[in-house]
């Protein structure tokens, strides 16, 4: 019961799984959630297969949490998905697929894991963002990751000052782009030029920032880029 526990959406692949890792590492006990993910062999990660969208699968990453470990100490809200098309290109679909994965997903599993944070009188959230809401860039035409992850990013500060007495603290991490099996080889030269240092970051570069806010009790309402310069110019 003294061990801490981290909730990690978009657990399955990528970031995610990254991020899984890595708290392992750190000796968090961890809950795993995503679409397609498989039950685990580690009996200290407890795997919550389930759309991030539907309040239902936040429900039970909760309290399958609280029942197998007892306390919730960590949410990385890392789910999410991104569609790059022209604002007129944009269906309905789309909009609708990203606001709720990008905005009705955090709502739900971040309202119940505050919950549960304010009865042990701390916790730790963390959003996965893009510089792109912060910093446009005509190559890349995002309107939808900007109002989503833009969204994302404000509220982390308002609830970074909601709950900064409770000493519960509010984070974001805002990546550029990142080298994942997403982005096929042949990509890639055309990715890395969209930064000022020249190439993409990786996966581990995500994750170092994680880590550090994780270990940084003075630190809330941060906005942290990990984006090779991207929200600096171009």
């Amino acid at each position: 019961m003294d061990r801490k526990v981290a909730v990690i959406t978009g657990a399955s692949q990528g970031l995610g799984a990254a991020f899984v890792a890595a708290y392992r590492e750190r000796g968090y006990r961890v809950v795993a959630t995503s679409r397609s993910i498989n039950p685990s062999d580690d009996p200290e990660v407890v795997a919550v297969a389930g759309d991030i969208a539907e309040r239902r699968t936040a429900e039970r990453a909760i309290s399958e949490g609280m029942a197998r470990f007892g306390r919730v100490d960590t949410l990385v809200n890392n789910a999410g998905i991104f569609i790059a098309k022209p604002f007129t290109a944009y269906s309905e679909a789309d909009f609708a697929a990203m606001l709720a994965v990008n905005t009705a997903g955090f709502f739900h599993i971040t309202q119940l894991a505050i919950a549960e944070m304010e009865k042990q009188g701390a916790g730790h959230v963390i959003q996965i963002t893009t510089t792109l809401a912060e910093r446009a860039d005509a190559r890349v035409p995002s309107v939808l990751a900007s109002l989503t992850k833009g969204g994302l990013n404000a509220a982390t500060r308002a609830l970074a000052v909601e709950y900064a007495t409770r000493n519960i603290r509010v984070n974001a991490v805002s990546p550029g782009i990142i080298r994942t099996p997403m982005h096929p080889p042949d990509t890639h030269a055309a990715l890395d030029r969209l930064h000022p240092v020249g190439h993409m970051g990786d996966i581990s570069d995500v994750v170092q920032a994680v880590l550090y806010l994780e270990s940084a009790p003075f630190v809330t309402g941060e906005i942290l880029h990990v984006d090779g310069g991207q929200s600096a110019g171009h």
